[in-house]
């Protein structure tokens, strides 16, 4: 009965240290492979960024002009159109120059991280405040009947996907 017992406890062990094994394996592996499974070089990786960048400034050239479409702008009102579109113009990422490396941000204390945090923060406020100025700019050179397609469009965009936390970015983003 013993050697039973024995063997079970072996048998056990045996698997669960595969087991922990495969999952290793798994974390090891996954960071460094793409979608089939393959290993992706840093140009593989950046040509991945920069096809998915062109795709939603695509998406988002196209969700602007189905929206100017169906407004009908006057000539009078395309300036404040244009003003608002290039308002919601994704701000370019840091430049890596710019930004603090790892061992730069290990190097300050507790308080000076969040105080860049901070900073950081105030730049993104100060871009929604310029986009929500240029945003009732353009609203209120629209009739009240423009203004209510605007508005459906709008809510049909932000409905359409899951808010993805990505520092609040307006309407007409993809």
């Amino acid at each position: 009965m013993n050697t039973i017992r024995k063997n079970i406890v072996i048998a056990l062990t045996a698997f669960g240290l595969a087991g922990a094994a495969i999952g290793v394996q798994a974390q090891t592996q996954a960071p460094a492979e793409g979608r089939h499974g393959h290993a992706l070089s840093v140009e593989q990786r950046q040509a991945k960024m920069a096809e998915s960048k062109a795709k939603r400034q695509a998406a988002r050239a196209e969700r602007q002009a189905k929206l100017r479409d169906a407004l009908k702008l006057t000539p009078a009102q395309q300036p404040s159109w244009d003003a608002f579109v290039a308002s919601m113009t994704p701000a370019q990422k840091m430049d890596r120059a710019a930004r603090p490396d790892r061992a730069q941000l290990a190097s300050l204390s507790a308080p000076q991280r969040l105080q860049m945090r901070i900073e950081r923060q105030k730049q993104r406020t100060a871009r929604m405040e310029a986009r929500l100025s240029a945003l009732n700019s353009f609203y209120a050179v629209l009739t009240p009947e423009q203004r209510k397609v605007f508005d459906e469009q709008a809510k049909q965009h932000r409905g359409g996907r899951q808010h993805r936390g990505h520092g609040g970015h307006g309407m007409m983003h993809g």
